[in-house]
């Protein structure tokens, strides 16, 4: 309803936790004063939510071809717009270069690289896909029904560090705003607009593992199909066994391995005699598309990034699994499965 009625409002992680909030407002709607509230307030980076179709149109390439960083953002290059502006800094040339990026009567040949607007590539299926707040804000102006783009910033508080829930309890009090978080629209879209939905299912035998029930679902959003292998009858009310990861198409299903990477071969077999191991549990094996198989042969990484499992939860869920033991190396926490139904009561190295 913020959203619709061209009202900044403020986005969490996860209420419950001590995470960063953004300011978060439709760009349909900007102007030079949401843009100076943002810079006076929210301190943080100012940035433009876009949907991976538009940032298409425009061809925004990204800010670097190998994303390292933590969260895997994906920052484009930043840009400015040709005409109406001046140096590009000011509250007026970022409202304008925002509204000439979302304008559909706009090409490429109406910005110029670089600028002082940093573009943030969402996930196609939103927070359903990736529980970010890229993806949150632009499902959040899709759904008031508004252009799917939105303008973010962190908050920081006066003395520059980032801003946690007290903090932004008081900022959101200070400054007469809403809060809400990724969580609560996740559970939210799970119920009214999920993306997985399943479309077969098989008994499958291994001569290693035993026997899986075997499952394939599609993703609605960009029709890539994944799988699921279970063992065993699956209860909500049990702590069920559970490894989610991406496929390696080397590794997996040549068996074999790169000679510039390191690490372990085939983790899905090993996961399976894990599970058959224990009589019960569930592997959930994503197929993603986001990149090109050659990027993959180069960049693989078998577990999905911790804000990435909106796919794979959503397929545990249609499975009756709600608490997991996550069979896995990492110790990054997982951002957003409260949302989905489940918990992870702990983990078991594979």
């Amino acid at each position: 309803e913020d959203a619709r009625n061209g009202k900044i409002f403020v986005l969490v992680d996860d209420e419950n936790r001590e995470n960063e909030g953004d300011l978060i407002f439709p760009a349909q709607l900007i102007t030079p004063n949401i843009i100076n509230f943002m810079a006076k307030y929210g301190r943080g980076l100012i940035c433009l939510a876009l949907t991976e179709e538009r940032s298409k149109e425009l061809d925004l390439k990204p800010m670097d071809r190998r994303n390292t960083s933590k969260f895997d953002t994906a920052f484009t290059v930043s840009i400015e717009a040709k005409e109406g502006v001046t140096t590009g800094i000011s509250a007026a040339d970022r409202s304008r270069t925002i509204q000439t990026a979302i304008d559909n009567t706009k090409d490429k040949d109406d910005l110029t690289t670089p600028g002082h607007i940093f573009p943030l590539v969402a996930r196609n299926g939103g927070v359903l896909s990736r529980a970010g707040h890229t993806e949150a804000a632009i499902d959040i102006a899709r759904l008031a029904g508004l252009n799917p783009s939105a303008v973010i910033c962190e908050i920081m508080n006066d003395d520059g560090s980032m801003a946690r829930m007290n903090d932004l309890k008081q900022f959101c009090t200070q400054h007469a705003l809403k809060i809400g978080s990724i969580e609560d629209l996740i559970r939210w879209r799970v119920h009214k607009d999920p993306i997985v939905k399943r479309i077969f299912s098989d008994k499958m035998s291994t001569d290693f593992a035993g026997e899986f029930d075997f499952y394939s679902y599609i993703n609605q959003v960009d029709k890539t199909e994944h799988f699921a292998l279970v063992k065993g009858n699956i209860k909500e009310e049990e702590d069920i066994l559970v490894r989610v990861q991406k496929i390696n198409y080397v590794n997996d299903l040549f068996k074999g391995q790169l000679q510039n990477k390191k690490g372990n071969i085939n983790t899905i077999e090993r996961a399976m005699i894990e599970i058959n191991k224990n009589k019960k549990g569930v592997l959930v094996i994503i197929k993603d598309n986001k990149s090109e198989f050659t990027q993959k042969l180069t960049d693989v990484k078998n577990t999905p990034e911790f804000r990435e499992y909106g796919v794979g939860a959503q397929i545990l869920r249609d499975l009756r699994v709600r608490k997991m033991l996550l069979l896995t190396n990492s110790k990054q926490e997982i951002i957003g499965l409260e949302g989905f139904d489940l918990k992870i009561i702990g983990k078991i190295s594979l």
